[in-house]
């Protein structure tokens, strides 16, 4: 009798160790389309497991990553892999940190997947151009042997391997490549998007660690006399009032929240500060405005427009022990790092 019981209770633990693996290995139920359930009219065998594993997804890497580029000499298709490396040298010193490196070719990447999924009016058959002044630098190797010199092997070694320990990778917010701006540098903090009408929560203004003594011309003037300053003021604003004395046209001036000049009032009439920059060519709208000894006088801090990663900041922070994934979540938070791959 002992020994059927033992025979009844292996046969049992047989079955369950037969059964449990099937149990154990179902996909999340929340991953799967629940069926309509019908009674069947006889019960049939379980059908034998399929004993071929599923392959696991594989990552979309740059040089499988097609991209269109628009160059003065007209469109031209190519990849990402051959894209970024001249990309990221037109874009940021090839002798800042390694780390700094791999944030900025993640932005770089990040920035041109936006852009195709919603190509920009400048160049709608393109999805980035080689232009700085509307989407990224590009800098080809004539260039770079000019610009570096003797540095030109092992400066384009640092910038193919910072691409190449990112590749794939990206920033995504809600499932989208994110627009992963960037700017040169900023003095205490960086800009946000709201302050700009952008709806980019996660360029937010976050803090930025340059310094004058960290970053050179970080702080620049720009002297400006009272008819040049007449000129270009009511060549934007007709109706301003610039009568009488140069020293009562500038009234009061209006800081957003990053402590960015948002406006200026100049003869009774509110000028923003984004178009003061352009006037009058401001490294950034992160500036004072007084007259003194008879001209104007901006005093500037930071260059660019201040959003997302500062690039001088990133080569701080990386010098500092920050790594590039840490350095893009402080610079674009709420962001997620990712990688695509190609499901099978």
């Amino acid at each position: 009798m002992q020994r059927k019981n033992a025979v009844g209770l292996s046969l049992l633990a047989v079955a369950f160790a037969f059964v449990l693996p099937l149990v154990l290995s179902g996909a999340p139920a929340e991953s799967r389309e629940v069926p309509e359930l019908t009674p069947p009219a006889v019960t049939a065998a379980a059908p034998t497991p399929d004993p071929t594993p599923t392959p696991a997804p594989e990552p979309v890497l740059d040089a499988a990553t097609p991209l269109r580029l628009h160059t003065e000499s007209g469109d031209t298709e190519t990849t990402m892999a051959d894209y970024l490396p001249h990309a990221l040298a037109g874009e940021m010193p090839a002798a800042f940190e390694p780390e700094a490196l791999r944030a900025q070719a993640v932005a770089l990447r990040t920035y041109a997947l936006y852009y195709r999924n919603a190509p920009k009016a400048q160049h709608p058959d393109a999805d980035v151009c080689t232009s700085s002044a509307c989407c990224t630098a590009c800098a080809d190797e004539a260039e770079l042997r000019e610009r570096w010199g003797a540095d030109y092997d092992d400066y384009w070694a640092r910038v193919c391997a910072a691409v190449a320990a990112t590749d794939g990778q990206y920033l995504v917010w809600e499932d989208a490549p994110a627009l992963a701006v960037f700017h040169a540098s900023s003095y205490r903090r960086t800009e946000a998007a709201a302050d700009l009408g952008m709806a980019q929560p996660y360029l937010a203004s976050v803090d930025s660690p340059e310094t004058a003594e960290e970053v050179r011309n970080l702080n620049t003037t720009v002297e400006v006399s009272a008819d040049d300053f007449r000129a270009e003021v009511l060549a934007a604003v007709p109706d301003a009032d610039l009568s009488g004395s140069a020293e009562g046209w500038v009234g009061a001036v209006t800081l957003n929240a990053a402590g960015r000049v948002a406006q200026v009032v100049i003869g009774g009439r509110a000028v923003s500060g984004l178009a003061l920059r352009q006037m009058f060519s401001l490294r950034s709208t992160d500036f004072t405005l007084a007259w003194s000894d008879g001209a104007f006088h901006f005093r500037v801090s930071g260059y660019g427009h201040g959003l997302g990663l500062s690039q001088y900041g990133a080569n701080l922070l990386a010098r500092d022990g920050y790594d590039y994934a840490e350095i893009l979540a402080h610079y674009y938070p709420g962001t997620e790092l990712v990688m695509a791959v190609l499901e099978w």
